[in-house]
């Protein structure tokens, strides 16, 4: 149970500042989370000026798009080095590359073009050069490859008349056999749609595909359908795309993962793009991203963040200038100028995520917060760590764009059968750690003081997480 209702602290009772969160970095620790790493197949970023960026940020896994325009610029010659380079380099790290296939070639009557929204490949000449080099891609990398996705937002394509939904269903099957055929372990992901709460185009997507896969009984070619949930409030991303991408997959009785691809918020806002239409800084694109990293992680769902580096759009694109989504910031000519807000909060959210192995039910928690307006909302979860069997629960206040401000009030917890013996608590924005004044009989807990606003704090034992003292 959730009461949310105003309250103040007693100040004698306040948590107490004990030291920072080390930040573990690639090596440390184990997660199936990914940061964008892309459009660098139209050169907008360049991997090479942030790829020492990579190992300390800690997720596991980097979004790449294979450029077959790049790659092909002459028909039926493939030049692979850029994308070489960068593999190789990932792969030497410890990273997993995750190798999108899309955006068509311009060289082929009929190819699409290297731009968003420009369209697949739909004349007979472009569809079997997109297959050829689909097959050279997949044997180039074997063994260093292990997951891939087909094609990017093509809902978008099919909405404004681009395309239909047969034609990107049947590119998707044929290009996951291929894929397969060349590596049976391969793990294949589809789609990357860009707004399943759109149900018309995803459903046309989403229904043809599966009776197709079904009809050949082939479903084992696609292992999760992706989706972008690009909303405003971070947790609404996860239940108006993710609640509304599982139900179209119910109502066509297909069981597949989903997994969240592609989001994240700018740190500037007017400046085109997703989520443009706003004011941000990089304090709420730091909140923004981390809340909606934990909330996809605290309803079984994969995340990805784009995007590593701040991209330099070119003007034929659909964006027309920077994209700011970046959590480093970069100058016109891609170099790193400096990690911003959310480069170090993101460190501290994969610092903790081995802690937060299984989601609990938590139906013996009762909270009360601060009421900071008519769509405040308390959001919460209970995880367990595989290995020590400790609890640590999560909360944050939910149900607005995120503020301006950093932590600024305090919430009364209550928890039954909370498995810690040492609690303490972590501000992800920050890194602070506080000591959690409470009683305690036998398992169940009270918090009069917790440290409360709109970005996640994580209230766990002290031993899952070290502590670098106070200078």
């Amino acid at each position: 149970m959730v009461v949310i209702t105003t309250f103040v602290s007693c100040s004698d009772n306040l948590p107490k500042q004990i030291g920072a969160l080390r930040q573990k970095s690639l090596s440390e620790v184990h997660n199936d989370l990914a940061i964008g790493c892309e459009t660098l197949d139209r050169d907008y970023a360049d991997y090479h000026k942030y790829k020492e960026y990579l190992e300390p940020l800690g997720m596991r896994y980097i979004r790449l798009q294979a450029g077959w325009a790049k790659t092909e610029k002459v028909k039926g010659v493939y030049d692979f080095a850029w994308l070489d380079a960068i593999i190789n380099d990932a792969v030497s790290r410890g990273l997993e590359p995750w190798l999108e296939l899309s955006y068509g070639n311009p060289i082929y009557p009929g190819g699409g073009t290297i731009f968003l929204k420009g369209g697949w490949p739909r004349s007979k000449e472009a569809v079997a050069a997109w297959l050829r080099w689909t097959r050279a891609s997949a044997e180039r990398y074997k063994g260093k490859v292990h997951q891939w996705e087909i094609w990017n937002e093509p809902d978008n394509v099919v909405r404004k008349g681009g395309g239909i939904a047969s034609e990107i269903v049947d590119l998707t099957i044929a290009s996951a056999r291929i894929i397969k055929e060349v590596d049976p372990e391969a793990k294949i992901a589809a789609f990357g749609l860009a707004g399943p709460r759109r149900v018309a185009s995803n459903e046309a997507i989403i229904a043809d595909l599966t009776k197709k896969l079904k009809a050949n009984n082939e479903e084992h070619l696609i292992d999760w359908i992706t989706y972008h949930g690009y909303q405003y409030i971070p947790e609404e991303s996860y239940f108006t795309d993710g609640d509304s991408l599982r139900a179209i997959l119910k109502r066509h009785d297909y069981n597949v993962a989903i997994w969240q691809g592609e989001c994240g918020a700018p740190s500037v806002g007017y400046m085109g793009g997703a989520l443009s239409e706003c004011d941000w800084n990089e304090q709420t694109q730091a909140k923004w991203d981390i809340r909606k990293m934990m909330n996809d992680h605290g309803n079984g769902v994969r995340t990805s963040i784009f995007s590593i580096a701040d991209m330099n759009y070119g003007g034929n694109d659909a964006i027309k200038i920077k994209n700011l989504k970046g959590i480093l910031a970069t100058s016109n000519d891609n170099k790193v100028r400096r990690p911003k807000m959310a480069y170090s909060a993101i460190r501290n959210f994969v610092s903790v995520f081995d802690n937060l192995n299984k989601v609990c039910k938590s139906a013996g928690i009762e909270i009360s917060a601060p009421i900071y307006n008519a769509e405040s909302k308390v959001v919460h979860y209970l995880f367990e760590d595989d290995e020590t069997a400790l609890h640590s629960l999560v909360v944050w206040q939910g149900g607005n764009i995120p503020y301006y401000t950093l932590c600024n009030g305090y919430a009364e917890i209550s928890i039954k059968n909370f498995n810690c013996k040492e609690p303490v608590c972590i501000d992800l924005l920050t890194g602070v750690v506080y000591d959690l004044p409470h009683r305690k009989f036998g398992e169940n807990f009270k918090f009069k003081s917790v440290p409360y606003y709109d970005s996640p704090m994580v209230i766990c034992d002290k031993s899952l997480v070290d502590i670098l003292p106070l200078k």
